[in-house]
């Protein structure tokens, strides 16, 4: 079993609004629902064998502040407590604190030390683990096509703006008003073509030694698990690698507060998790996953439901 939590996004601030100015932001109330979250899953019998933290672990309000040090530093303190392995993926939030090149040398940075065979560019936040016998957890980087967190003169920046502007001619990149893909927007991102290889090649190792996969990853690959904003910018790439094998039983993502969950045609779940910044105090957002040989089911806590995910 494992457990999962999105969107924390926790800054030591009074409660707010999202873009829209609609939906309420329980800032300073996140972290207290996280420390709730770490000792429910201490407790849980038989115990955890590692944690998933889908990303936007803090919120882009710290940059404003200059706490970002200390938000994150909070968080991990928190999941700290844990017993077991906690597993990152950055989102975009963590990109509004910090650089990429800074997130390396944080405890956000859950990527094995020491090179495993064929990983993606060294900045690359992807890697994948074998947590039991025939079952792997793969992590993705959403944002390693992104103009967030990468330098102005780097390669890949200039490839992800170029992309983003031929897709967005709005003034604000962040705004998908009157866009045909409306996903193309700043606080989105994208799999490089390197990761896709890469992604492939794990993938029919897995194929090869039948084993059941789950995916993780900031951002949704599915259209039916999330709204048409929220996407990976090109989803169809990761879910073509995806249904070119058999392994993979589970797609999981945050990004989209409300959440979502799809079955997908070649019988892949996708499930969205509800964010906990858009939580309120008396409920909560987490969830653990038990593996069976044919099924996982998820024991959701306030805004997550109970789901059984058969393969």
């Amino acid at each position: 079993s494992f457990g999962v939590i999105a969107d924390i996004q926790y800054a030591d601030a009074e409660d707010g609004y999202d873009f829209g100015g609609v939906r309420r932001r329980y800032y300073r109330q996140s972290l207290n629902l996280l420390r709730d979250a770490v000792e429910a899953w201490a407790t849980e019998k038989p115990p955890l064998a590692f944690v998933l933290q889908l990303g936007d672990s803090i919120d882009g309000l710290n940059a404003r502040s200059g706490e970002a040090e200390g938000a994150l530093g909070q968080v991990l303190a928190a999941l700290g407590r844990l017993p077991v392995p906690v597993h990152h993926t950055w989102g975009n939030h963590e990109f509004y604190n910090f650089s990429r090149a800074c997130l390396m040398h944080t405890g956000l940075n859950s990527r094995p030390a020491g090179a495993m065979a064929g990983l993606p560019a060294e900045d690359c936040q992807a890697y994948h683990f074998s947590p039991a016998t025939r079952f792997r957890v793969i992590v993705l980087d959403a944002y390693d096509l992104s103009i967030l967190g990468r330098e102005p003169d780097s390669p890949r920046y200039h490839e992800s703006l170029q992309l983003l502007r031929e897709k967005n001619p709005n003034d604000n990149l962040n705004s998908p008003a009157g866009l045909e893909e409306p996903r193309f927007v700043e606080f989105n991102g994208g799999f490089s073509q390197a990761q896709l290889d890469w992604f492939n090649e794990v993938l029919k190792f897995s194929d090869e030694n039948q084993e059941k996969v789950v995916v993780m990853g900031h951002l949704p690959i599915h259209p039916d698990a999330s709204d048409r904003v929220c996407l990976a910018w090109n989803y169809e790439d990761a879910l073509s690698v995806i249904h070119s094998h058999r392994c993979v039983v589970c797609f999981l993502a945050g990004h989209l507060h409300d959440g979502g969950y799809c079955l997908d045609s070649h019988g892949v779940h996708h499930l969205t998790l509800e964010g906990v910044i858009e939580t309120p105090p008396e409920s909560n957002a987490f969830g653990t996953i038990y593996v069976y040989e044919d099924k996982m089911i998820l024991k959701g806590r306030g805004r997550i439901s109970d789901r059984v995910m058969h393969f």
